[in-house]
């Protein structure tokens, strides 16, 4: 299973770019964090927020 602070696929900052025709991270990482993140298979990358809408929701039930 994926660690969830590094799955960008569920990240609020993993958008779609029509410029490039692909999803981008829209948080700038500097280059130690982008060596960190494609090196280390242990990353928790720092700016990751849940995408999930309805995580307070679930909450609330």
């Amino acid at each position: 299973m994926a660690n969830t602070a590094s799955c960008c696929d569920t990240c609020t900052f993993y958008i779609y770019d029509d410029e490039y025709e692909c999803y981008t991270c829209d948080r700038d990482l500097d280059e130690d964090e982008m060596m960190r993140f494609l090196t280390d298979q242990h990353y928790q990358c720092p700016y990751y927020r849940s995408g999930d809408e309805y995580r307070v929701v679930r909450k609330q039930m």
